[in-house]
């Protein structure tokens, strides 16, 4: 079947089976999932775990329970994620793309550090600094459009980071840690609602008329190494309708 060779409990190995088929549009909406006992005799698990993997995607906002009918696939826009949840991504699975998700329109320069970023990056406003922007997005539109801010010495070690396509080899933070030999260590992360600018507006695409009334999330992401060097800042701006949502273990 398709277990993981992870650490995760059977119920989760589950969930996350079918939380990428869902999100990758594998498993249309309406859709019904398998019966209770189809799940544990499939997975070889007691029908209580089935149960509390089909409870997991619910509260996941991805499925609904019918009564008398089954467990019927949602459509609904995967929320949006942040630089910080893109690198936890990627140290797990070797990719930044979350389920069903694809990135596009990548561009990089060198340009002059606004003053948000210098101050973010520890650099005199003006500075040069590379800029390198991307598109991620899913079947329901733009999820969110992300940039990275990273200071010029790091392109002399690295000259594809200056170059307007899809790094290979690693995301930045990872080229930056192997060519450096410092990892990163630590990061500081932000979340903000605000009002959509036109300069928003254009980076999402949207048109000039009935442009969305209410705030966009913005999440930020200060990448620090083992020197305690800033290496890199992020600013990602969730495409409209989108929500930041995060997930971890409660102790009892």
């Amino acid at each position: 079947m398709a277990g993981q060779a992870d650490n995760r409990a059977p119920y989760a190995k589950i969930a996350a089976h079918y939380m990428e088929l869902i999100t990758s549009g594998q498993l249309q909406p309406g859709t019904l999932l398998p019966s209770i006992k189809n799940l544990s005799e499939e997975w070889k698990v007691s029908t209580a775990t089935a149960e509390k993997a089909l409870r997991k995607l619910r509260n996941e906002g991805l499925v609904r329970g019918i009564h008398g009918i089954g467990t019927e696939v949602l459509d609904r826009p995967a929320s949006m994620s942040s630089g910080a949840q893109r690198q936890d991504r990627g140290r797990r699975t070797g990719s930044s793309w979350g389920a069903g998700e694809r990135s596009d329109s990548h561009q990089a320069a060198v340009v002059p550090a606004p003053a948000e970023v210098a101050q973010a990056l520890d650099i005199e406003p003006g500075s040069d600094v590379i800029r390198r922007s991307r598109v991620y997005r899913d079947r329901h539109g733009i999820v969110a459009h992300s940039t990275s801010w990273i200071p010029t010495r790091y392109g002399k070690l690295i000259p594809q980071l200056a170059a307007s396509e899809r790094l290979t080899g690693g995301t930045s933070l990872q080229l930056i840690a192997q060519a450096t030999g410092n990892p990163i260590s630590h990061r500081i992360d932000t979340a903000s609602a605000r009002l959509l600018t036109p300069e928003y507006a254009r980076l999402l695409e949207l048109g000039s008329d009935n442009l969305p009334t209410e705030p966009v999330v913005v999440m930020t992401a200060k990448f620090v190494d083992s020197e305690n060097t800033i290496v890199e800042y992020g600013v990602d701006l969730g495409g409209p309708g989108r929500t930041w949502r995060t997930e971890s273990e409660v102790s009892p």
